[in-house]
This record gives C-alpha cells, sequence and structure tokens, in this order.
C-alpha cells in the first residue's frame, strides 16, 4: 500500500491510497475464509462448503466486508505514521474492489488549524465580586411562602377578576362529542397569570358561581394538540367557586415546620450563601470567557468546514428539544431547516472558535482527560437527568460521542488552567454595571452614527 497527502486547504487534507493487485486478492480471500467458516449451505456440512461456492453466492457482501476491513486498516495505520487526528468524521470515496486488481481510493478529512496562541498565562481580568440585595432574600421568601398557600372559597355573589382563584368544570366539543377526551373537572387555576388561553379566562369572567356558558375559542397555530392548532372548537364551561390564596406568616413556626430550618434568620442566611455562591459561579464564568474572548481576538486561523456544520446542527437539534419540551413543534418557528442554520452559524463559529483555541492549549500544556474525570461526568449527568450513568456511558459509546466529549472536557481543563493563572481583579458590581452601560451607549452611538 502506498499513499500520496494533498492539503486542500490549512484544514483540510485528501490522501489517495493505492493498493496492489496482491493485497487485494488476499483481503477478499480473508472475507471469503470468514464467511465460509459460518455459512450454511444446503449440501455441505458447515466449514466444508468450496470457497468458491461461497464467493460467488456472497459476492457482494464479502467484497464489501474486505473493502470496510482493507481500508480500516489502512486508516489506523496511515493516521498513525502521519500523527494527525481528524476532527470530525471521514470522506472515504472507492470503487468496487477487484482480485488481482490495484485498488485505490481517497480519504479526505479536516484537522486541527496551526496557530501560535498569544501569551495565556498571567492575563488580567475583572471579576464581579458576589453581593447578595435584601429584595433578593425577600423574593425568595415570598416564593417560599407562596408554595404554602392554601385556597379558600369566597362566599361573594360576583364574576372573577384578574388575581381570583377559579374551580371550574369544562370541555372542548366538535359538534356533541368531547374532542379527544380535552376536559377537566374541579380545574383550578389563577386567572391573569398566563395559566390558560386569553378567549377562556375571557368566558370564565363573565360567569357568576353556579353559572354555565359556552363559546368559540381558537387555538395558536402552536398549540399542544396539534389536532386544534389553528382552529377553532366550542369549550363549555362551568364555574363552581372563587377562591383566593391564604399564605402563612413568616415565622419561626413555619419555616421549622416546612422548610427544615431552625428560625427565620436561619433561612435567611441559608439563601444569602446559595444566592452568592451562584453569583460566584456566574461571575467566575463571565471572567473565563473574558479572558478567552481577550485571547481569541490576538489570533486569526480558519475554521474547519464540516465542524461548523456538526454544531450549527447541534443547535438546531437543541432548539427542537426545546420546542417540544414546550409542546411545540419546530415547524411552529416558521423558518426553513436552511434559515435555521444560517442563523446559528455565528453561534456554531464562535464555539468551533473556542474549541479548537482551547485544545491547541491543552495541546501544548499536555493535558489530558483521564478516566476517573470521564466517570466523575457521567455521575454528575446521572444525578441531573436521574438516568443510569452505565446506559448513559454505553449511549456515548453507541453514537460516536465520546471522542467530542473528551475534546469538551480538555477544553474545560484548558480553560480552567488559564483562570488559575489569571490575575483576577474584584470588583463591585455597580462597577460592572457602570461598564455594561458604557458599552450600551458605545453601541447605541455607533448605531446612530
Amino acid at each position: 500500500m502506498e499513499y500520496t497527502i494533498e492539503d486542500i486547504s490549512p484544514v483540510e487534507k485528501k490522501i489517495r491510497v493505492t493498493v496492489p493487485g496482491d493485497e487485494t486478492t488476499a483481503s477478499i480471500s480473508a472475507a471469503v475464509a470468514m464467511y465460509r467458516a459460518r455459512a450454511d449451505v444446503k449440501g455441505f456440512r458447515r466449514g466444508k462448503v468450496p470457497s468458491s461456492i461461497i464467493e460467488a453466492k456472497f459476492k457482494k457482501d464479502i467484497y464489501q466486508e474486505a473493502t470496510t476491513d482493507l481500508i480500516n486498516v489502512h486508516i489506523n495505520q496511515i493516521m498513525g505514521e502521519l500523527g494527525v487526528t481528524p476532527l470530525s468524521g471521514l470522506d472515504v470515496d472507492y470503487d468496487e474492489m477487484k482480485k488481482d486488481e490495484t485498488f485505490e481510493y481517497t480519504i479526505g478529512f479536516e484537522v486541527a488549524p496551526e496557530f501560535e496562541p498569544p501569551a495565556y498565562k498571567g492575563v488580567k481580568v475583572e471579576q464581579t465580586r458576589p453581593e447578595v440585595s435584601d429584595e433578593e432574600v425577600a423574593s425568595v421568601e415570598k416564593r417560599f411562602l407562596e408554595s404554602l398557600a392554601k385556597t379558600e372559597v369566597l362566599d361573594e355573589d360576583r364574576t372573577p377578576v384578574d388575581g381570583d382563584v377559579v374551580a371550574v368544570d369544562f370541555a372542548v366539543y366538535e359538534g356533541d362529542e368531547v374532542l379527544d377526551g380535552i376536559k377537566a373537572d374541579n380545574f383550578e387555576m389563577t386567572l391573569g397569570k398566563g395559566e390558560a388561553l386569553e378567549e377562556f379566562e375571557t368566558l370564565i369572567k363573565t360567569l357568576k358561581p353556579g353559572e354555565s356558558s359556552q363559546s368559540e375559542i381558537h387555538f395558536p397555530g402552536d398549540f399542544i394538540n396539534t389536532r386544534l392548532a389553528g382552529k377553532a372548537a366550542t369549550i363549555k364551561a362551568k364555574l363552581h367557586a372563587l377562591k383566593k390564596r391564604v399564605q402563612p406568616e413568616l415565622t419561626d413556626e413555619t419555616v421549622k415546620a416546612h422548610g427544615g430550618f431552625d428560625s427565620v434568620e436561619a433561612m435567611r442566611k441559608t439563601i444569602k450563601e446559595s444566592y452568592a455562591e451562584n453569583k460566584r459561579q456566574l461571575a467566575r464564568s463571565e471572567a473565563q470567557k473574558k479572558l478567552l474572548d481577550s485571547l481569541l481576538a490576538q489570533v486569526d486561523f480558519p475554521l474547519p468546514e464540516r465542524l461548523v456544520k456538526e454544531r450549527c446542527n447541534a443547535l438546531v437539534q437543541e432548539l427542537r428539544q426545546r420546542q417540544e419540551r414546550k409542546g411545540k413543534s419546530l415547524e411552529s418557528l416558521g423558518k426553513s431547516m436552511e434559515e435555521l442554520l444560517e442563523d446559528y452559524r455565528p453561534e456554531a463559529e464562535d464555539m468551533v472558535r473556542s474549541e479548537l483555541f482551547l485544545r491547541a492549549i491543552a495541546t501544548k500544556e499536555g493535558l489530558k482527560v483521564e478516566p476517573p474525570e470521564m466517570e466523575a461526568f457521567f455521575n454528575r449527568l446521572a444525578a441531573q437527568t436521574g438516568q443510569d450513568a452505565a446506559s448513559l456511558k454505553h449511549y456515548y459509546q453507541e453514537n460516536q460521542l465520546l471522542t467530542p466529549l473528551v475534546d469538551r472536557l480538555l477544553a474545560d481543563k484548558a480553560m480552567e488552567m488559564i483562570y488559575a493563572n489569571a490575575e483576577v481583579v474584584e470588583i463591585d458590581p455597580a462597577e460592572n454595571q457602570d461598564d455594561k452601560s458604557g458599552d450600551t451607549e458605545e453601541a447605541t452611538q455607533s448605531s446612530d452614527d
């Protein structure tokens, strides 16, 4: 086997491979032998079928397997000799292999661009000091009390208004039949909170307790029930009762009974510590992004097109999953796949640029992802998703996701190393807000210009 390398671009290579006839024949013979050992052919004992019969009967499969096996052996050998690691999948182009004839094929793939990173140790970066306001603590206390609220019936003969809790029966009808079982009895909701369609709430607001009515409702095009999406249907409703939510007072007894704290002050201390830690992590992430952005601004290198497209596709798939979790389809956004991919291209390019830069730093520093770090990742993912860590790992293996995962973890290690060696200067939140205001004013002036 012989090969030549062609640089299509700084990030794309093509290898042309020439295989002599004796090697192709040996590969086909090996495949025939494997089929002969396991094939069942009427009139012959297993393993005793003549090779000529095996080759004639299974020729297409045998030649395909021989070709695939031979190319895979060559790829491992060539990549090892060249010392290169393809960034994404390989494009292998070949014609049918034939016995005793020279076999030629090409391998196309992308590689990381070569560039000299700027100085990345000792870089100065500002990081916001975490501060927790009384308003933030109060908002948590408010949500805590709201979660403990109980509803009480109002003895009032009036129609409901926003803020009232209502108990209703309702059903959607097509003719005289309830549509798709869309109905509920004694369904409670708070008016004015967007918990139901506006037209439905409008109907409820015309009723007093004990009254019934019906109205035609127009369902939005992205409604979760696709049969109703973009259509109109009759909805019948009965108002059973008006209610109000009654919250307990914030006392030591309340937080002991429902929050597991010894006192209100103990709960407030925990809230502040939790908020502060969250803000600290956010400030750390923002500082790391500033560091990375400042370093990326000092270098320029070409981006592998296939890798960018892969990231675009991944972002669109994440968008699809978010839409489905909301009960909506990707098509409800009103954009074609081509338009969505183009919308996400700038973000994908930023992702690839950051990944390649951090990968170069990791290589220069000799950083590696060790097996315990992989196990820790799957354990964290299992805890977040409620799935089994072994099953998640198997899924990643089956879907060729382990290599991208290692690259991501390696990039994270490189970023942590850069941050650990940075000169971090803490600033007050007010200073950070002033900086952001200045950025906004500059952007506004540029826009006006």
